[in-house]
């Protein structure tokens, strides 16, 4: 299995390509999907060790919401979400401060975009040795 499975769900083909370069020069297996329905298809197909999520895809929350649905189901509320996101960059808000929320951002991390790929590696392995632990 290498380092382990990783659903990357975000609409940027070029975000998406880029992040399953670098995490699959690292060993991690890597699937992906552009929007949340396209996700819970994956998500139910081959259960990942993390879910990398992009916040704005077919609507400006469609991430949080997601988030949040997953979170509320036992099959999968104890899947690390790594939460990575423009928002800051293109609407001025910054939501690093409410991840771990459970009601309100119930993911494990926050990252903006654009990631370089030491930091978005380093925060894969942490979120990941931390589930494992």
């Amino acid at each position: 299995m290498g380092q382990g499975r990783i659903l990357i769900i975000d609409d940027d083909p070029d975000i998406t390509e880029a992040m399953t370069v670098v995490l699959k020069n690292k060993g991690y297996e890597v699937r992906s999907a552009q929007d949340s329905d396209e996700g819970m298809d994956r998500l139910k197909e081959a259960r990942p060790d993390l879910i990398i999520l992009d916040v704005m895809m077919r609507t400006s929350q469609e991430g949080f919401e997601f988030s949040r649905e997953i979170k509320q189901n036992a099959q999968y509320k104890d899947i690390p979400v790594l939460m990575l996101t423009a928002v800051k960059q293109k609407k001025g808000l910054d939501f690093k401060s409410e991840a771990g929320d459970e009601a309100w951002l119930p993911v494990q991390a926050f990252l903006d975009k654009p990631v370089k790929p030491d930091v978005l590696l380093e925060k894969v392995q942490d979120l990941l040795s931390a589930h494992k632990a």
